[in-house]
């Protein structure tokens, strides 16, 4: 049976690989993503290339075996039920609900997953907008496009947050930018990094680094006008 600190390395892997668009893993993005020493990280990796859950090599870093992935995908399983469920039972919001997840999702078992999935309706994402993988370890990506990639004249639906820190969370809510939000593209301004949004009747101006980690779903998409973006 896999130890919570082997979930954890599995899973922080798995994700890391993915924005690194399948390329490994540095030790040093591990160590920053779970707040350890890289000498720990290096350690940990042999230890989990010896039990063919992952692939390390010095200096080039680290992937995840076939097994590996699949371990990842059920601890990703797991957290992203919980959230949804401690959404739709607790009224918990989703800036509450992540630390929540994380704590429990080493603790349940994957029957009661199967279970809360049934409950649920078998839902395809969770709070954040990220994808729930099945039973059968399969996953389906949605958009990878990020809000601070639009241009001026763009309309777009809020699809998924990537940032998941509650501070972070709470500032989109007070902001009115929510999953399933619309809104349009008003202005870019790349030397000021900030991007101008309207969002109903509410204007937004966001910094491109938070919106970065906002994923949309363009609606449409129109010729750029050179004159609302300054660079």
């Amino acid at each position: 049976m896999a130890t919570l600190t082997i979930e954890n390395y599995v899973k922080t892997i798995y994700q890391l690989v993915l924005d690194n668009d399948g390329q490994p893993a540095a030790t040093g993005q591990v160590a920053d993503a779970l707040d350890v020493s890289p000498g720990t990280v290096t350690s940990m990796l042999k230890t989990l290339s010896a039990s063919g859950l992952a692939e390390y090599r010095p200096y080039e870093g680290v992937v995840l075996s076939e097994s590996g992935e699949a371990l990842a995908l059920r601890v990703l399983r797991r957290h992203r039920l919980i959230e949804l469920f401690l959404q739709n039972t607790l009224e918990l919001t989703w800036d509450e609900v992540h630390d929540e997840a994380e704590n429990m999702e080493h603790a349940v078992s994957d029957l009661l997953i199967d279970r809360i999935d049934d409950y649920l309706g078998h839902p395809e994402t969770d709070p954040h907008g990220d994808p729930i993988p099945k039973s059968d370890g399969t996953i389906v990506m949605g958009s990878n496009t990020s809000l601070a990639e639009l241009t001026p004249g763009d309309r777009f639906r809020i699809s998924r947050v990537t940032r998941q820190d509650a501070e972070f969370l709470r500032e989109l809510s007070r902001i009115g930018l929510q999953l399933q939000s619309t809104g349009v593209v008003t202005g870019k301004h790349v030397t000021a990094n900030s991007i101008a949004l309207v969002m109903g009747e509410t204007s937004i101006e966001l910094t491109l680094d938070a919106a970065s980690e906002v994923l949309v779903d363009v609606e449409n998409q129109t010729t750029v006008n050179q004159e609302d973006i300054s660079v």
